[in-house]
């Protein structure tokens, strides 16, 4: 069995959770386990995370934006192929 958690969400945010919810023919619950399930296998999944610290990049941000700055990187890579 599971732990109950108590939410206070958004208004804005529960009417994106619910009509996403009715177009995939879940409930709002569901779907919002589903949605923390992802997000919480994503920080345990995350193959850089051995180096984080490791060393000095003087990039702010790093730690919380290197999906995206790799992502860049990759980006700007491929285009000058």
């Amino acid at each position: 069995m599971g732990q109950k958690i108590v939410l206070d969400i958004p208004e804005d945010i529960y009417k994106s959770l619910l009509e996403i919810a009715e177009q995939t023919g879940q409930t709002p619950e569901e779907l919002a386990i589903q949605q923390l399930i992802a997000a919480t296998q994503k920080q345990v999944d995350d193959p850089l995370e051995q180096f984080i610290g490791a060393f000095n990049s003087n990039i702010p941000g790093w730690t919380e934006q290197h999906d995206r700055y790799l992502g860049r990187s990759h980006q700007d890579t491929t285009e000058r192929d």
